[in-house]
């Protein structure tokens, strides 16, 4: 019985929050557009990252939401929540929320969603994103292997998993 729950567990840390491959191959192509609106301060928006940020390096605890240890999701619920805004806990509730983005009008403080589990059709992995420039788009986020850091969505990986941008600010 106690194999089988540390199995099981294993299997849910492994697909939970994603695992981060290195690769340089770019799949799905994206026009940005230079003009964009935006109805929220600047600054809100960059609190927001700069929190984000403040997890850098932090390792991976499934549930996680202290320096202590990181989940993808815990990541992007602590973060708006210094600045008031309350977000579900999970990841694939949070990608009900806000408004759907098409993929050239990504922005810094758009939430990325991804589902690492190619077994699964459910969404499981969330990143906040960083910085946009030209067609790379950066984004932070809790992974399994190597706990918070800032990714790039070209890399192949997080390419093929990526579902969608939605838009909470």
């Amino acid at each position: 019985m106690k194999q089988l729950f540390i199995v099981l567990s294993l299997l849910f840390l492994l697909t939970s929050c994603g695992s981060s491959k290195t690769t340089t191959s770019r799949t799905k192509t994206r026009t940005r557009t230079t003009a964009r609106v935006k109805n929220i301060s600047a600054s809100k928006t960059d609190r927001i990252i700069n929190q984000a940020q403040s997890f850098a390096g932090t390792r991976y605890k499934f549930g996680g939401t202290t320096s202590k240890g990181m989940d993808c999701s815990g990541l992007i619920y602590i973060a708006f929540q210094k600045e008031n805004i309350v977000l579900p806990r999970i990841s694939r509730q949070m990608a009900e929320r806000g408004q759907p983005i098409k993929d050239k009008d990504i922005f810094k403080g758009d939430l990325l969603f991804f589902r690492t589990n190619k077994s699964s059709k459910r969404i499981n992995h969330v990143g906040l994103v960083t910085k946009v420039t030209g067609d790379d788009i950066y984004f932070i986020h809790a992974t399994t292997s190597k706990g918070v850091l800032t990714s790039n969505l070209n890399e192949r990986y997080w390419n093929d998993a990526y579902i969608m941008a939605r838009r909470v600010l």
